[in-house]
């Protein structure tokens, strides 16, 4: 997996941490300027996050979790990736200390651009 981050951003390289524990090989290129990077990738606009990665053919935008891109590897739709818009309290990289989850839904992206529910979490 590549992920593309900001230098000085310290939730990316928490999320970095948990797809390695995951298991997931990580290189890591640091990046001042995101846009260039999500336009090329065909990350919608609004759904952008603080990092980009790329596994096996598809962009992982945000603090998706580890298990959601395991599926899309396993599954292989025929899709862009998926996002996790926003930085939602809870998810990986972004662990509250008393443990509390915002409820937030990852989403597919399909070749047209459009998205779908590919799984919700803290529900």
């Amino acid at each position: 997996m590549l992920v593309h981050k900001s230098p000085s951003c310290g939730c990316c390289s928490a999320w970095i941490e948990h797809m390695r524990a995951a298991g997931f090989g990580i290189d890591v290129r640091d990046v001042d300027d995101m846009g260039p990077v999500k336009e090329a990738l065909g990350v919608p606009y609004v759904k952008g996050s603080c990092h980009t990665a790329e596994i096996g053919g598809y962009f992982i935008e945000g603090h998706v979790p580890a298990e959601d891109v395991k599926r899309l590897l396993a599954e292989k739709p025929d899709a862009k990736g998926l996002v996790l818009p926003g930085m939602p309290a809870g998810s990986p990289g972004m662990e509250m200390p008393d443990g509390r989850v915002q409820p937030f839904v990852v989403e597919l992206v399909a070749r047209d651009g459009t998205t779908s529910v590919y799984a919700r979490h803290g529900e």
